[in-house]
């Protein structure tokens, strides 16, 4: 090892033990989840200048009859924590999550989808034992209309879903499945466990 590099070792050393011990073990809860198939997770680069510490993640949902590029969903789960507490927060530990997915052009005409949409969200935290409170978000319908050469269907809609909420605890796991349902359900995905009957299943079911 070159002087260099002992003093880089040194300096990352001096950082690691300057995490605070409960921002380290929200991070080991969320190293911990395993998601289901139909989504990829990984690090993405996390804001800077929000909080003292903060961490996030990227998932996307990709089409099973298209190719890999094929996006048809995708999310981010960032993780903002100010040792010194955060009067707007009323907490610690801030959770925010964005996401944007395709849906069915019919629910733009729903007057109801924002509040089922937002329902994912409230039921996922409730169901997944999640702690929290000061939950706040937007739920945003749009829809477009390509012309020309512009590549892509004539006509799209997309939902975005933009949430913050107070974590109570150091146990985010239950935070970030929970965000991961409602990008389940923003994706159109059957419940985990369910696999939707593909033409072959039907063609072989209609033979019994």
């Amino acid at each position: 090892m070159e002087p260099r590099d002992l003093a880089d070792a040194r300096d990352q050393s001096r950082e690691a033990d300057a995490v605070p011990a409960e921002f380290r073990a929200a991070l080991e809860s969320l190293a911990a989840v395993r998601v289901r198939p139909e989504i990829e997770l990984g690090l993405i680069p996390a804001p800077q200048r929000l909080a003292p510490f903060a961490h996030a993640l990227g998932a996307r949902v990709t089409d099973p009859e298209g190719d890999d590029e094929d996006e048809i969903a995708s999310a981010r789960f960032i993780v903002l924590f100010d040792p010194a507490g955060h009067e707007a927060w009323h907490g610690t530990t801030r959770c925010v999550g964005y996401l944007s997915a395709e849906t069915d052009e019919e629910l733009v005409d729903d007057a109801m989808f924002s509040e089922v949409a937002w329902s994912w969200l409230t039921d996922a935290l409730s169901e997944s034992g999640a702690g929290h409170h000061s939950v706040g978000g937007t739920v945003t319908r749009t829809a477009s209309t390509r012309f020309g050469d512009l590549a892509g269907p004539e006509h799209s809609v997309d939902v975005e879903i933009r949430a913050s909420w107070t974590a109570e605890d150091t146990d985010l796991a239950r935070h970030l499945l929970a965000w991961l349902d409602v990008l389940g359900n923003a994706a159109g995905l059957p419940p985990p466990g369910v696999r939707l009957l593909g033409p072959s299943d039907r063609v072989g079911s209609e033979t019994l």
